[in-house]
């Protein structure tokens, strides 16, 4: 008998749902629908929380019949409330108001300035070239007078594609270690004068605060008649000027590098301090790169005859050099590949 009442109850409870959902016109009415019919204290409610006084077959009826009519309900509010807010939407939204913004991105800072430097180099004639980041030993050792048992031919340094020789000539592949290696490259061409400029990325094992796995470098080589190191000196100052800013300064050491003779290092002066000294650069000036002039047994490698030609080279690293740039405090190299949208967003 108490079977029976539950089921006629429920059959009651399903007509009056499907009576009064129909005439549910708003999201609020729709909410005191709910309530009405599966609350807490809803008659429907009660009936579930009876179950468990119920037989077992008893029980198996009513709660069948209960799931039926509650997953019923469920749905029609489901789709009831779909059909509300589509009917809505229209009114709700104000055509009048901003929208959303839609978020840009940028070029990233090493890109940045890599065009900056090919935009500050072009206005004085030089021109931009590409040559393999897959690169022969004869280029970048060999041709720039490294002799065999040189440290930076050690795996240590170099990372090798080969184990032995290829090429009798071009003995090893490896992954270029410098963009010095387009230097013979570019006298093969035999395109006279030459003022070239190759931005590359290079490998490298060390990972620390100044240094990363695969950075860019910059090369600029300059081969003509009557070159002199007044000429190496003018390109400079103008370099560091239209880069770091009017007031740098710029100064060249004496040094050692295989392919250039005499040879130097570049200095600039510190931004921090105006060159008088502080805890970043110890005596106002910072290193940016090496130079010098184009040793003569380089120029025969690449075809180029050193009593009528002479040259200058410069390189250095892309990212290092903008990280010392005015207005840029980035005291650890690697954040700028360790892809933080947070770091980016301010360049």
């Amino acid at each position: 008998m108490k079977n029976n009442s539950l089921i006629q109850q429920l059959n009651k409870i399903e007509e009056d749902a499907a009576k009064s959902i129909e005439s549910v016109n708003s999201l609020e009415e729709l909410k005191q629908f709910k309530v009405k019919f599966l609350a807490r204290k809803s008659e429907f409610t009660a009936i579930l929380r009876s179950l468990k006084d119920l037989s077992k077959d008893d029980r198996k009826e009513v709660g069948q019949k209960t799931n039926e009519i509650k997953q019923k309900i469920n749905e029609s509010v489901k789709l009831l409330e779909k059909n509300i807010k589509s009917n809505s939407l229209g009114d709700e939204i104000d055509i009048t108001a901003p929208g959303v913004k839609i978020e840009e991105g940028h070029l990233h800072l090493t890109t940045q300035a890599i065009r900056e430097i090919k935009r500050i180099f072009e206005r004085i004639g030089f021109y931009t070239v590409k040559y393999p980041e897959v690169e022969w030993d004869w280029y970048a050792f060999g041709a720039l007078n490294f002799p065999s048992d040189h440290p930076a031919r050690d795996e240590w340094e170099t990372f090798f594609i080969d184990k032995e020789d290829v090429d009798p000539k071009y003995k090893k592949r490896i992954l270029t270690p410098h963009t010095s290696a387009g230097q013979v490259r570019e006298m093969e061409t035999g395109r006279m004068p030459i003022r070239m400029m190759n931005i590359s990325k290079c490998p490298r094992r060390q990972l620390d605060v100044s240094h990363v796995l695969i950075h860019y470098q910059f090369e600029g080589l300059v081969i003509d008649k009557d070159i002199t190191i007044v000429h190496l000196k003018g390109v400079l100052d103008y370099f560091v000027k239209e880069f770091f800013g009017p007031k740098r300064k710029v100064r060249i050491r004496p040094y050692h590098f295989r392919f250039t003779e005499p040879s130097f290092e570049i200095d600039v002066s510190c931004g921090s301090c105006n060159g008088k000294g502080c805890r970043l650069c110890k005596e106002g000036w910072l290193e940016i790169g090496g130079a010098g002039m184009v040793h003569p047994k380089v120029l025969e490698n690449g075809g180029i005859d050193p009593e009528v030609y002479s040259g200058f080279a410069f390189g250095w690293g892309v990212e290092r050099n903008k990280i010392m740039q005015e207005g840029i405090n980035i005291k650890d190299i690697r954040i700028i590949y360790q892809n933080d949208i947070r770091f980016l967003k301010q360049f």
